[in-house]
């Protein structure tokens, strides 16, 4: 696709439009009302002086030299617009951190962007009593995808850490939902370990919110271990939540790449397969990045 414009959201976010020429081939197949809410694609970023081929795909990759392969990564589709050809794409950004932040926030219109996706996974039970949906900026685009796609009768929670109050974007959602914002106070690589990982915000705000009677369905997505290692089980053990009903992933990792990232999870999905708790091993192949 091309980029069309960037916008900028708040201090830390941008949101870039694309579309084009490959806007027909990124549909997903059915009806747009049942697309999944937690699309996803994978940017390529080429070195410099590559040039990646419009037929390139993912087999490709292991037939290259190291030092031409490209850095892939990975981003919420924050919605298709049909009607003007586009797909809205955010981007969290802190200054010089990263490789698609700070591109993100320098990409002119007119610049041609080659991806991998869309992917899915997670789309709202219209027959849920209730939701909960919980993130860290990197998740928010997923959740206020997911608030637009609920009912308007439906009943939600919902809980979003970000850096300050000048990053609580505007959100779409049905009368029957309350939203929680919770602030860390700066960037999650800018502040200490007392409010990030296992002392993430995040984790003590899911865990205060009055739980409703019912089994929700949820939807938690963000740094890997407030998520995976803290409220992955509070929901699955302490509240009951079947896998079925519960998605809950990681999106990244404090202090690592994607790349190390994947490594990671692909350690920890390792250790659970060793081990004989059986819930445990049905979320971890099931998560994804």
């Amino acid at each position: 696709m091309t980029v069309l414009r960037r916008e900028q959201l708040s201090p830390h976010f941008i949101r870039l439009y694309l579309g084009g020429d490959g806007f027909d081939d990124f549909l997903p197949d059915g009806d747009p009302a049942e697309w999944d809410t937690d699309m996803y694609i994978k940017l390529l970023f080429a070195p410099e002086g590559v040039t990646i081929p419009p037929e390139y795909d993912r087999r490709m990759l292991s037939t290259l030299p190291p030092e031409q392969q490209p850095v892939l990564r990975t981003y919420t589709v924050r919605k298709i617009d049909t009607d003007n050809r586009e797909i809205w794409v955010d981007f969290v950004v802190h200054g010089d951190e990263g490789i698609a932040g700070p591109w993100s926030a320098t990409v002119e219109p007119g610049t041609a962007v080659q991806f991998f996706g869309p992917g899915s996974g997670y789309r709202p039970h219209p027959d849920a009593p209730w939701h909960l949906l919980a993130a860290d900026e990197a998740g928010l685009p997923a959740v206020a995808a997911a608030l637009e796609a609920l009912a308007p009768d439906a009943v939600a929670k919902v809980v979003i850490e970000v850096a300050g109050p000048q990053d609580e974007l505007p959100l779409s959602a049905p009368a029957g939902t309350e939203i929680v914002w919770v602030h860390r106070g700066g960037a999650a690589g800018e502040v200490g370990d007392d409010l990030t990982g296992d002392n993430a915000p995040l984790i003590a705000a899911v865990r205060a919110l009055e739980w409703p009677d019912g089994e929700p369905h949820v939807f938690i997505h963000g740094e890997a271990q407030a998520v995976m290692k803290n409220l992955r089980g509070y929901i699955r053990k302490e509240r009951g939540v079947r896998a079925a009903n519960a998605s809950i992933s990681g999106y990244w990792r404090r202090g690592r790449t994607e790349e190390g990232f994947r490594e990671w999870k692909s350690e920890l999905r390792a250790q659970e397969e060793a081990t004989p708790d059986q819930a445990t091993q049905a979320e971890s192949a099931g998560a994804s990045a």
